[in-house]
């Protein structure tokens, strides 16, 4: 694991909340000159603390209003069966989010769609004809209460 420092985790947390800063600006609020903090990014970035940048999308906005977190339970737990079903939601891009879980489910998906009939339509032409799947439980989003994706560092 890499080793960071209060610097670092300052970077980490400006970034967070804002990647579209530039250098300046970052080595600004930092109290440093350009060239240590970029070089501090380039290290972050290179060790895989900072993964990738992207921009946030409000998918309501374009037509996208309706967030399901489907619970899915297997019928069988062979590593090839857990491999196959993994790689097929991999596929579907309405499931934004896959996580395997443990507990009464399997695993958790986050699924975005315009509205109930694109979820039962994903539901019974795309989910259902994956093989091995025992159950589906599913809950529509009334709300997001939270939904902070910034990793607290302290």
């Amino acid at each position: 694991m890499l080793k960071i420092d209060t610097t670092d985790r300052k970077l980490l947390m400006l970034l967070q909340r804002d990647s579209n800063q530039t250098i300046k600006q970052l080595a600004s609020q930092l109290n440093l000159t350009p060239t240590p903090v970029h070089e501090r990014i380039k290290r972050l970035e290179k060790n895989g603390i900072i993964e990738r940048y992207r921009a946030e999308i409000d998918a309501k906005k374009l037509g996208k209003s309706l967030m399901v977190l489907s619970h899915v339970s297997l019928q069988e737990h062979s590593k090839s069966l857990l491999h196959s079903f993994e790689e097929k939601i991999r596929a579907l891009p309405e499931v934004i989010e896959c996580y395997h879980v443990s507990g009464e489910h399997d695993y958790l998906l986050k699924v975005i769609i315009p509205d109930m009939q694109g979820y039962r339509e994903f539901l019974t032409e795309k989910l259902a004809k994956i093989k091995n799947i025992g159950n589906v439980h599913s809950s529509f989003v009334v709300e997001a209460v939270k939904n902070d994706r910034i990793i607290n560092l302290s």
